[in-house]
């Protein structure tokens, strides 16, 4: 199977995952409209599990490291299935909540806040786990991200000032969101062997992992997503039927989202081969600058905030460029 060697292309794996991850929920963006984000969700569900399989028959499944997917993933134990697919669980209760605060209260809000907790805690949940780089580094940069969340927090006030409306359940469904992301990787790594070149019996490698994740994510999305279009934290109750009255395009777009999601994913974990888990996943949790910069700049999502908010999000950008060197330093 293909896996990393060097550390230099480990960064570069998880600069192209905090992009992938930041950049996903434009594809809600351009159908939420006329598409509730509950009958997206189902196309981004299978867009995640699609893509996990695709890689694991190709790059998986070939190449002279670690042991091919099929082979790997029959020898796995039911504990590190298990976990791979806990986290799957784990991961899309988060998700869900995440898209829904992204369709209350944008991108430029729900990333900062559930993604910028999630980061805080990830990092620190699998550093305990597997110490993995300098802890000095890694706090400096956690402790400016921190910062750079408060700032945004700061900044959407402002607008809300102006708005005269304030997204409390944006804001309060974004924290939860951050606080369930926080966790679902450790679940990942657990189910993994440390050395990806280096099988262990019952755990597994980083193909066969994801797969399991992308099963627990869709499965979990019969309990979650369906108690979700019943009672709907905004607007109506939809039906399955609704779903297939979707066009092309709505479907496409969500499925689209999920791969995107998921190639990241897939990426994070192979990087974190050679970086350890808590870089890797606070690399890709740098995902709400891309999603910040989509926000402010695409989406105009603060044309109507008072002057000096331009400042504060500037401010935003310089922490969270700051936090994620830190980061990405920690183990050079």
């Amino acid at each position: 199977m293909f896996i990393i060697e060097t550390y230099q292309l480990a960064i570069l794996f998880s600069v192209i995952t905090m992009i992938c991850w930041g950049s996903w929920p434009n594809t809600q963006k351009l159908v939420a409209r006329n598409w509730r984000f509950e009958l997206f969700y189902w196309d981004y569900v299978l867009g995640i599990l699609l893509i996990t399989v695709l890689l694991a028959v190709t790059l998986g499944s070939n190449g002279s490291s670690g042991v091919p997917f099929r082979e790997d993933i029959t020898g796995a134990g039911r504990a590190g299935l298990f976990s791979a697919f806990l986290g799957g669980v784990i991961f899309n209760a988060a998700n869900i909540l995440f898209v829904a605060a992204i369709a209350i209260a944008g991108m430029s809000v729900a990333f900062p806040v559930g993604a910028g907790i999630g980061l805080v805690l990830g990092v620190v949940t699998n550093y305990i786990a597997v110490p993995s780089g300098n802890a000095i580094f890694l706090l400096a940069g956690v402790a400016l991200i921190v910062m750079a969340i408060i700032i945004s927090s700061t900044a959407y006030k402002r607008l809300s000032a102006v708005k005269n409306e304030v997204s409390t359940k944006g804001v309060i469904l974004s924290a939860a969101a951050g606080i369930l992301f926080g966790f679902f990787y450790r679940f990942i790594a657990k189910s993994m062997y440390t050395d990806f070149s280096l099988p262990e019996p019952g755990r597994m490698g980083p193909y066969s992992a994801t797969v399991l994740f992308g099963t627990g994510v869709l499965l979990s999305n019969f309990v979650f997503n369906t108690f979700l279009m019943k009672r709907p934290l905004e607007g109506t109750p939809v039906s399955f039927g609704d779903y297939f009255k979707g066009s092309w395009k709505d479907h496409a777009m969500g499925m689209l989202g999920g791969i995107i999601w998921g190639a990241g994913l897939v990426f994070s974990i192979l990087s974190a081969g050679k970086t350890g888990f808590a870089i890797s996943f606070g690399l890709g949790q740098g995902n709400a600058l891309i999603a910040a910069i989509w926000g402010v700049f695409i989406w105009k999502e603060f044309k109507q905030a008072p002057p000096g908010t331009t400042r504060l999000l500037y401010l935003m950008f310089a922490c969270y460029i700051a936090g994620l060197l830190c980061i990405m330093y920690a183990k050079s």
